[in-house]
């Protein structure tokens, strides 16, 4: 395997390329109008991408809106990708809060309806660490949790 990142169908695919690049710092490496792959800046291993839902490469029968899609995007500070999200005036669909289990974040919903978990891991409390979580890692290389 070279890569594996998601697609969504949309809509509007400018409206979702803008959302990703303007709350996220994604930026095009292709944009063909009815396909568009993003990329991250520091890391252009990290992509999406997004293609017009009614494009002759998507199969008729899966042309609907997503439902039971989660995409979950870990970042450095989610409290400032939170109030960026706020101010943008974009639905959030679950408010900023920290959970037991190590994770701060916030849930999110782009403009072709996919939901979007944008999360910060944190240090889980002891009864989620019993699990075998024992501390978070922030280095690009190493897994999120050991």
């Amino acid at each position: 395997m070279r890569n594996i990142f998601p697609t969504i169908c949309a809509d509007d695919v400018a409206a979702v390329r803008d959302f990703y690049r303007d709350l996220l710092g994604l930026e095009p490496i292709f944009d063909a109008g009815w396909y568009v792959q993003l990329a991250g800046v520091d890391d252009p291993t990290r992509q999406i991408g997004i293609v017009e839902r009614t494009h002759a490469t998507v199969p008729a029968d899966f042309r609907e809106h997503p439902s039971g899609v989660l995409i979950s995007i870990e970042l450095d500070d989610v409290d400032e990708v939170y109030t960026r999200a706020v101010t943008m005036g974009v639905r959030v669909a679950l408010e900023l809060r920290s959970e037991d289990f190590g994770q701060r974040h916030f849930m999110t919903v782009d403009p072709a309806g996919t939901l979007i978990d944008v999360i910060t891991e944190i240090e889980p409390t002891e009864e989620y660490a019993a699990f075998g979580v024992t501390s978070v890692t922030t280095t690009a290389d190493s897994p999120s949790r050991r």
